[in-house]
């Protein structure tokens, strides 16, 4: 079951997975997101507000793939900065919950 956590950024975020471990960037190496969604668990969930601007939003994902790597994502929100793996995660978390 993924956690949802509030910290005060995302640099607080990312600090604190890290610390659990969650050191592999899955920005860099979205595309093993995308070949293989069904190997991948999202562990935990931070979801970061800007104060003023709904463009500030940002999730960080740490993610656990099926082999043990420990690793996070993070997007913005906005329509623009979405990309494909961004969707599948959220299509996992939405399957998670369901």
């Amino acid at each position: 079951m993924s956690k949802i956590y509030h910290y005060a950024s995302v640099a607080e975020a990312l600090t604190l997975l890290k610390e659990k471990g969650f050191v592999y960037d899955y920005n860099i190496h979205e595309n093993e997101i995308m070949e293989n969604p069904k190997d991948f668990e999202i562990v935990h969930i931070y979801r970061y507000e800007g104060d003023s601007n709904p463009d500030d939003e940002a999730f960080v994902y740490g993610i656990k793939s099926k082999s043990g790597e420990k690793g996070v994502f993070v997007t913005g929100s906005s329509a623009n900065s979405i990309s494909e793996a961004s969707k599948v995660l959220i299509d996992l978390s939405i399957k998670k919950h369901s």
